[in-house]
């Protein structure tokens, strides 16, 4: 069951990601952080793992290495710990993209499984929303990522093959499904609307 931890976690990161939107939208961040909590707990995760789910992308956008000291204060060790392992960068700017995911993708053969399945919550809710909005914008929507067409569907390539190697399971099989949707979609769109 979840406690007053994890309201107090919900309303933490929504006043940290309250002035954010989802990427070239007007969606607030918040959506995000929600999808990742809902997806982390139906695949099992525990209430650590849903306040690390709401608070993943805090210090990567939200105050770097200060922000994680201020999580493990509120939140705990555990917490913190997930969240560290979620974040690929916790400077700015950040480092170049394709070296950080490259070397993020490699990390995750060395972290916890609890920390996994947090990870894996946060990019099945990403792929969803790709798919979503590929469907909708075709490949006008890849101009959002900084990786394009090609990188954006090599990393997502790259995650599913790291995460089948460490946690296989009906929670990789959906990100897997959504990442072969985003490669189908990908394929029959050029320039606009499917």
């Amino acid at each position: 069951m979840l406690t007053d931890r994890f309201d107090e976690a919900l309303s933490y990161a929504s006043r940290l990601h309250r002035e954010q939107r989802r990427k070239s939208t007007a969606i607030p961040y918040v959506a995000h952080l929600l999808g990742v909590a809902s997806i982390a707990l139906e695949n099992g995760g525990d209430e650590d793992q849903a306040i690390a789910a709401l608070l993943h992308d805090a210090v990567e956008d939200q105050g770097g290495a200060p922000r994680l000291l201020e999580i493990r204060n509120r939140f705990g060790d555990r917490v913190a710990e997930i969240v560290d392992h979620c974040t690929d960068a916790d400077v700015d700017p950040k480092p170049a993209w394709h070296p950080r995911k490259a070397a993020y993708i490699a990390s995750l053969a060395n972290k916890p499984i609890a920390s996994l399945q947090v990870s894996l919550a946060d990019k099945t809710h990403n792929a969803g929303a790709i798919v979503a909005d590929l469907a909708v914008h075709g490949d006008v929507l890849w101009s959002r990522f900084t990786g394009g067409r090609d990188g954006t569907l090599w990393y997502y390539d790259a995650l599913a093959q790291a995460f089948a190697g460490r946690i296989p399971g009906p929670a990789l099989e959906r990100f897997a499904a959504l990442v072969d949707q985003m490669h189908g979609i990908a394929g029959r769109v050029r320039g606009g609307v499917a």
